[in-house]
């Protein structure tokens, strides 16, 4: 069926559960310069380790964007790099036999998060003809920063939308997933990401199963965290705060989670894998016949796809 995200109250019940992550976007892509040769770099901040460490991709400028560092044309990225004012960033090692992100260790003239704000920007999209600001990439229910990339399955979501599911007898409730920058390109598997589900999050999603209603996750983050979730012994929602790194497949299947609202994603995108463990094989391709006829716009500022089998 084809409508607008203002009618998603209708395609849901009291008793279904909404459960959306509160990451917000951060600047991550940050202009740096090899301190070596002058070599010119873009450097998308991924994942905060511990220690002043972090994940990190390096990119070549390419027009009003960058592209993907290539070890086999481009050798070794720069390393130590100059990063933006007061930033130093020294590359340690690949990380996890990743071909494009590093472990890095970070030093700068103040926090991260000011930081960030007055020298990076957020990664902008090959497909955008323009730069947005960052207010664009968060959605309204923001609780902390720490993403990457935009989890950008709650982006359309308005206080409107979210009172009136409220008001129909639908659940809304948190996690907290800090994404890393996307694997699209190198058509990878997820790397281990930060997650944290709340006790009272991982009961709500408990009970809401046992008495018959649905558990909805706005955004792929959000299932991987509620299925990292799962207790393997009882299958429950547990309290989680710690990393994860599973990948979901339709022979692993569905454990806590009944729907997904998400984008449209890339054939490579590992994603379908996740969609496909919901949907079904024959459901997830006629659902994507029916965008490309209609044309939908696909990626982060695309069209939403919900998905209730």
């Amino acid at each position: 069926m084809h409508t607008t995200f203002e009618e998603l109250p209708a395609f849901l019940e009291a008793g279904d559960l909404v459960v959306v992550n509160t990451s917000g976007t951060i600047p991550a892509a940050v202009n740096g310069t090899g301190t070596t040769n002058g070599t010119a770099v873009v450097i998308h901040l991924s994942t905060r380790l511990d220690g002043g460490l972090w994940v990190v991709e390096p990119r070549w400028p390419s027009g009003l964007s960058t592209r993907q560092w290539r070890p086999d044309d481009d050798g070794d990225p720069p390393t130590p790099i100059r990063l933006g004012k007061g930033g130093h960033l020294e590359l340690l090692q690949p990380y996890m036999g990743s071909k494009r992100l590093w472990v890095g260790q970070l030093s700068l003239s103040q926090p991260e998060l000011p930081w960030l704000a007055a020298n990076g920007t957020p990664i902008r999209y090959r497909y955008l003809d323009r730069s947005w600001p960052s207010s664009a990439y968060q959605s309204v229910y923001v609780t902390e920063l720490g993403s990457a990339e935009m989890p950008s399955a709650g982006r359309p979501f308005s206080p409107e939308v979210i009172t009136r599911l409220v008001a129909k007898g639908v659940g809304v409730t948190p996690i907290v997933l800090h994404t890393g920058v996307a694997s699209l390109e190198a058509d990878e598997l997820p790397y281990p990401e930060r997650v944290k589900v709340p006790r009272a999050t991982a009961h709500r999603v408990s009970t809401t199963r046992q008495t018959g209603g649905r558990v909805v996750a706005i955004g792929t983050s959000v299932v991987r965290s509620l299925e990292a979730a799962v207790d393997p012994t009882t299958g429950e929602v547990r309290q989680l705060d710690g990393w994860t790194d599973l990948v979901i497949t339709p022979e692993r299947g569905m454990r806590a989670v009944d729907g997904l609202l998400t984008g449209w994603h890339e054939p490579t995108a590992s994603h379908l894998l996740m969609l496909e463990a919901i949907a079904g094989h024959q459901l997830l391709e006629q659902s994507y016949e029916a965008a490309l006829q209609e044309g939908y716009l696909w990626h982060e500022f695309g069209d939403s796809h919900l998905i209730l089998p």
